[in-house]
């Protein structure tokens, strides 16, 4: 659902585009420079695609025997499968 902004808001908005960084009060947000407890990747959840697979069961029951209860193998499945394109290659090159 888009939400329609009011003229008001509309013109403010458009008068802020025109200015240039150095017109820009950015007092009272100093820039922040310790990165220390930054963690790289905290919000990426890339895109899932539903599908189905046909494995071996000997495969699928060591990756269920790994995880507690056997939930979560699919995850562990993925990761091995990212481990192994990671090693071969960027995705997408041949």
């Amino acid at each position: 659902m888009k939400k329609e902004i009011s003229k008001a808001a509309r013109a403010e908005l458009e008068a802020l585009a025109k200015l240039t960084d150095d017109q820009i009060d950015t007092s009272d947000i100093p820039e922040l420079r310790d990165f220390k407890g930054a963690r790289r990747g905290l919000f990426y959840r890339p895109v899932k695609q539903q599908l189905t697979l046909r494995l071996d069961a000997d495969i699928v029951a060591w990756f269920k025997a790994r995880v507690p209860g056997g939930e979560g193998y699919q995850t562990s499945i993925n990761a091995a499968l990212r481990e192994y394109v990671t090693r071969r290659g960027s995705v997408g090159e041949t």
